[in-house]
């Protein structure tokens, strides 16, 4: 595939800048869709030797490949592989010591000849740590050197001088993403494992376990359904972090129901002040919507919006009753998506 045509200097129109745009994405797509189909064994084999390695795993390349080399190192830590990012220029001086014997260096670069990443393959041996390279020919220095490289084969950038890394570092990415991803599957990464990995931001919010953010002890209230309305709200007066509910529940701590503010409210609209004096448990809502421990805050905030409540009690496997999920707690925690 020909690479872009030399465009003048000053683009004519809008119209001819979104054309050259949509050409770079069709070429680096294509290069992607060659890439694809030229895969081997070999990407499988580096997320085997990946997945067994004992030690960290080293990520390298100079320029743009060392920024590909970078988030690959990021994705791979995401999803649970000790992985750090190296400058080559900075491991000749003195960032070798960072590889350890039972290490495996991922070695990023299109042409196999970068010098700055070649010259440190005598190191990476005499330190005994296993070398694999991405890049463009097996037969390349950095190729030759390898205990396995992954070939991308022949790439033709998107620059329409053939000199900017365009196509080729998409496609260093993407396949860096299947390694990454490949040995994540390998694992069995799960999303309760990514969200310890990510604990900030959207996603990390969203997989939040429900027992981390939820109340607990004297910050939830609690009463038995013999109890009357009014010693439940004499008992539990004073100060507290209050919620709009009071959860029942038998002398096994199994939740039994619940009774809201809005309860207490449609009582006195009625006019049923005498209702007060009846046990709770005879007014309550009976087995009350929740959610078991272990669930995501994502799954939590779905349940309050599907069922229109705004609070969820959170009980352990055995049905007992552990804590609160109280809608105005979620607020800065909940992801974008969810406030709709």
């Amino acid at each position: 595939m020909a690479m872009i045509t030399e465009a003048p200097l000053a683009l004519e129109s809008e119209r001819e800048g979104l054309a050259f745009a949509r050409e770079v994405l069709r070429i680096e797509a294509d290069a992607l869709l060659r890439v694809r189909d030229r895969l081997d064994l070999a990407i499988a084999q580096a997320a085997e030797m990946v997945f067994r390695c004992q030690g960290g795993v080293i990520v390298t390349g100079m320029g743009k490949a060392g920024l590909v080399g970078q988030k690959l190192a990021a994705t791979l830590a995401s999803t649970g592989t000790r992985a750090y990012p190296l400058h080559p220029a900075e491991a000749v001086h003195g960032d070798l010591g960072r590889i350890r014997t039972g290490d495996v260096v991922l070695a990023l670069s299109q042409s196999g000849e970068t010098e700055e990443v070649t010259r440190l393959i005598p190191a990476i041996r005499q330190l005994g740590a296993t070398l694999i390279s991405l890049t463009e020919r097996a037969s390349s220095t950095l190729g030759r050197a390898s205990d396995l490289c992954v070939a991308l084969g022949p790439i033709e950038e998107a620059c329409p001088l053939g000199l900017a890394p365009s196509a080729s570092t998409t496609a260093l990415m993407a396949v860096g993403d299947a390694l990454a991803l490949l040995v994540s599957r390998k694992r069995d990464f799960r999303a309760e494992d990514f969200a310890v990995y990510h604990p900030g931001g959207s996603l990390g919010r969203k997989l939040t376990r429900v027992e981390d953010v939820m109340r607990t002890g004297e910050q939830i209230r609690r009463a038995g359904p013999d109890e009357t309305i009014r010693e439940v709200f004499v008992r539990l007066a004073g100060p507290r972090r209050r919620s709009g509910a009071i959860l029942v529940e038998d002398q096994e701590q199994a939740l039994l129901g619940i009774f809201t503010d809005s309860d207490l409210a449609r009582l006195f609209e009625r006019k049923g002040e005498s209702d007060l004096d009846r046990p709770i448990g005879e007014v309550m809502s009976q087995d009350p919507r929740r959610i078991v421990v272990g669930a995501t805050i994502a799954e939590a905030v779905e349940t309050l919006k599907s069922r229109k409540i705004s609070e969820l009690p959170v009980v352990d496997r055995g049905g007992r009753l552990v804590g609160l999920i109280d809608l105005t707690d979620l607020i800065g925690l909940v992801p974008a998506e969810f406030e709709e």
